[in-house]
């Protein structure tokens, strides 16, 4: 399965700083299923989200072909 072919109607995403760094976690709130990145500070919000987002779908795609989820 594609990254590209997992809906995601909703992301939750949290941001903390530490140091230089944004540590930044995205939860699929239906699965609960999270991953976490670390993105630099003067990172647009946008791009922050739409790197999370992208990889949240992959690792529910991976998850999907495995039979995790």
């Amino acid at each position: 399965m594609s990254p590209k072919n997992v809906h995601l109607p909703e992301v939750l995403i949290e941001y903390r700083r530490v140091g230089n760094s944004l540590r930044v976690v995205a939860i699929d709130p239906i699965t609960r299923i999270e991953v976490t990145m670390i993105a630099p500070v003067d990172a647009t919000k946008e791009q922050i989200k739409r790197n999370a987002a992208n990889k949240l779908a992959y690792v529910l795609a991976k998850k999907k072909e495995t039979g995790e989820i």
